[in-house]
């Protein structure tokens, strides 16, 4: 009985008239979804644009530190 309750749900699913059902339900929520997210998707974008900007620049840091020599262990 359960195999052929979920093989009708599937049945059901693979319909395009339920598709485009459950795509026009879908698609105001998703829509609502991204312009609450979009702002914290925007500074998390900035932010790692920004870790990447500092992680180059020490990274150019060490390769000069390391060609002038001027690194001394004690």
């Amino acid at each position: 009985m359960k195999e052929t309750l979920i093989q009708q749900c599937l049945d059901l699913l693979k319909k395009d008239d339920t598709k485009s059902q459950i795509k026009t339900i879908c698609e105001p929520i998703l829509e609502i979804l991204f312009e609450i997210l979009n702002p914290y998707i925007d500074i998390i974008i900035f932010l790692l644009l920004l870790i990447f900007i500092l992680l180059l620049g020490i990274l150019v840091l060490l390769i000069l530190l390391i060609r002038n020599r001027t690194i001394s262990f004690k």
